[in-house]
């Protein structure tokens, strides 16, 4: 029996839009980017986004001067960070109409970004000027978070996850090569220097610290070799530190370039309406419908 003659069962794990018109009519503007209507509506929420970002980093700023030369900018910011909390509360009541079960996507990840990115400005309207209830505050910070909320705005990104997927296994046998590495150049480090007072190799685990530090070309430089053997062995570590780097990235963007060559058209289920964006897939992996 082909996959095509079971019956498909709705997945009501997956996000859809609602049985009435306008349901999906909004649906496609919000969820989705391939219109024009949802292409503008995703470029003014990413500005929104981002300037509500700024406004986050502006009110972390305790700059007297600053406040001194615009005395007006607490004012301005605390009107602002409110404008912005309502165009966002008017956005997750819109997702929250438009899809086929609401409690869905309130517990999703993305809902619950949304729901975070909200709360602090609200719970401010609750709080007490005290010491005990002054780290209410504290919340605030978690407005931060709305910056997570651009990742499902950008079609580009699924492709990137195509690839990554595509690629993880190589990735996962490099890393656990690299792994190993780093665990014997930090243990033959150590019996190289261990017995040096002021090289810092007084263990294993910090050696191997050492050689992560090294190979990844960062080097804090609270930890040097002292003796000839281990500073040949620390320069072959830096050498090897730039080729690792280039083996993952080439991997993944080989596959990235595959990606982005001459793409097919898009598949649209006709059962759920999801767009799938890898070309080469024969079942939405929405409900399973065969495309």
């Amino acid at each position: 029996m082909n996959r095509s003659d079971v019956p498909q069962r709705p997945d009501t794990r997956r996000l859809g839009p609602g049985p009435a018109a306008w349901q999906r009519r909004w649906y496609e503007v919000i969820f989705e980017a391939e219109t024009p209507a949802g292409k503008a509506f995703d470029v003014g929420l990413l500005m929104v986004i981002l300037l509500s970002v700024v406004v986050v980093m502006l009110e972390s700023v305790d700059d007297a001067s600053l406040h001194k030369m615009h005395p007006q900018l607490d004012a301005g910011l605390r009107t602002l960070e409110w404008a912005i909390t309502l165009l966002f509360s008017l956005e997750l009541i819109a997702r929250l109409a438009c899809v086929r079960r609401s409690s869905q996507y309130v517990f999703s990840f993305f809902g619950v970004v949304d729901i975070l990115a909200l709360l602090p400005t609200y719970l401010g309207l609750f709080s007490i000027e005290t010491r005990v209830l002054a780290t209410i505050r504290t919340l605030r910070l978690l407005r931060v978070f709305r910056v997570f909320k651009m990742g499902q705005h950008v079609t580009e990104a699924n492709l990137l996850m195509v690839a990554l997927r595509r690629t993880w296994p190589k990735i996962t046998v490099f890393l656990s090569v690299i792994f190993c590495t780093i665990v014997i150049l930090g243990t033959v480090m150590y019996l190289l220097e261990h017995e040096q007072e002021k090289s810092g190799f007084d263990s294993i685990p910090r050696s191997v610290y050492w050689a992560i530090v090294t190979m990844t070309t960062v080097g804090y430089g609270d930890i040097a070799p002292q003796t000839i053997p281990g500073q040949m062995l620390a320069a072959v570590v830096m050498l090897f530190g730039y080729a690792i780097i280039i083996v993952p990235t080439g991997v993944f963007g080989a596959e990235v370039l595959a990606q982005g060559g001459p793409r097919q058209p898009l598949k649209r289920c006709a059962r759920c309406e999801h767009l799938e964006v890898d070309p080469s897939a024969r079942f939405c992996n929405r409900c399973g419908t065969e495309l």
